[in-house]
């Protein structure tokens, strides 16, 4: 028979990823009584969520999280080079985007590995006093003043009454179902793919690499010591492209674009460090992503199309807000979540924007759409609103112009070529 326990705290956290052990880690630094709550008893390589973007780190530092971050191998890029068919190699290098210089005091974007992430950030949450239970069966919340969670773990059923329940449980979030949330999707128009790999040493460490080529969209994530993510995009009615037995090694030989890429032949160096996995891309959100006593945070909130690398950032923004309505007093309600709830969706809305801009300059694979790439990589670095969309990726949705996400600028964009 099941034995039973009852328990009381501050915050009771769903969800050990960026998102909830960041939150988990900042409370409990605060004082809260906090309980983490994670499925799984270690973090896998699901290839996907490995950048901070500039804002990102922003938001990082301003949580007081970059030793986590650093400590589990998170390693800054200062240039961006966007190799591409449209400009041959040695005209992109000349114009690469200086990152660390984008936002002040920011050093650039942080590449990390997601696992590790997720490992440090749990671990600093634990030395700073907040419970981390791993390996946690079904969870069961009822919304309310306070709310109540009951989890299973090694037989025993615990019932938690917490001031603030935090849904952190990522894409299926168990929390959104149970409290009865639509999530509303975009259709899917790429499928992106990546993989960890060592030995490129040949790679420059502190450059980020993205462009496209005939019928691909490449990024290059570098971290230290030759490890580097490898992401590939292409049109979801390929989807399979690289399914099978060889999916590594044919990720790894389309990887060598000889057109935009000034020496494919270091990625024959490349080994493969973990799984080659590919996703449908698309933008979701919720209209409310809260109840009385209950917040949803990161991609349980809905999430931004992982086109332009938002995630992390996304997440650690929620942390900050969310964090900053427990500081501000016990009221748990959800008018209490009123900012963060509209400062959510403003946000999510202009990501979109972006997203959908991104997706038709980059992956569009006709001569239409290298056309409108070339025109626009032209004109957009001194044009602020044109240009807008693009430096949201890094700047932040709510650096650029608000003119930048409307309708005219993206028919803009779209008619350019």
């Amino acid at each position: 028979m099941d034995k039973r326990a009852d328990v009381t705290v501050d915050v009771a956290i769903v969800g050990g990823g960026i998102a909830g052990a960041a939150l988990a880690t900042v409370l409990a630094r605060d004082g809260y009584e906090v309980l983490l709550l994670e499925r799984q008893t270690s973090y896998r390589d699901k290839v996907r969520g490995e950048i901070l973007v500039c804002w990102g780190v922003a938001e990082m530092l301003a949580l007081d999280l970059e030793k986590p971050f650093l400590d589990a191998g998170g390693h800054y890029v200062t240039r961006a080079v966007m190799y591409d068919e449209v400009i041959d190699p040695s005209t992109a290098e000349a114009n690469a985007v200086p990152l660390d210089r984008l936002l002040p005091g920011i050093p650039g974007p942080l590449d990390v590995g997601h696992p590790q992430a997720c490992e440090a950030l749990a671990r600093a949450a634990a030395e700073a006093g907040a419970t981390v239970l791993r390996g946690v069966g079904d969870i069961e919340v009822v919304p309310g003043t306070p709310a109540t969670l009951r989890y299973e773990l090694d037989d025993l059923v615990t019932t938690v009454s917490a001031g603030l329940v935090v849904g952190a449980d990522g894409r299926t979030s168990s929390v959104r179902r149970q409290l009865g949330l639509t999530l509303h999707e975009t259709r899917p128009r790429t499928m992106a793919g990546g993989m960890l790999v060592d030995g490129l040493d040949g790679w420059p460490a502190d450059q980020m690499s993205l462009g496209t080529e005939d019928d691909l969209y490449h990024l290059v994530f570098p971290r230290a010591h030759g490890r580097v993510r490898l992401y590939l995009l292409h049109d979801i009615t390929q989807r399979g492209r690289f399914a099978g037995a060889d999916r590594q090694a044919t990720f790894l030989d389309a990887f060598r674009l000889r057109r935009c890429l000034p020496d494919t032949e270091i990625f024959r160096a490349a080994r493969p460090a973990g799984p080659c996995a590919f996703y449908p891309m698309n933008d979701t959100w919720t209209d409310g992503p809260c109840a009385p006593g209950v917040v949803l945070v990161g991609d349980a909130a809905g999430w931004n199309d992982p086109i332009i690398g938002q995630g992390l950032s996304i997440a650690l923004r929620d942390v900050r807000m969310v964090a900053d309505v427990v500081r501000a007093g016990p009221d748990r309600a959800v008018e209490a979540f009123a900012h963060y709830v509209q400062e959510r969706r403003e946000r999510m809305r202009r990501l979109r924007v972006a997203a959908e801009v991104q997706t038709a300059l980059v992956a569009t694979f006709t001569p239409a759409g290298a056309a409108r790439r070339k025109a626009f990589n032209a004109a957009f670095r001194t044009d602020p609103v044109l240009g807008g969309p693009r430096m949201a990726a890094q700047l932040g949705p709510d650096n650029v112009p608000a003119e930048a996400f409307g309708p005219e600028n993206v028919a803009r964009i779209l008619a350019m070529g």
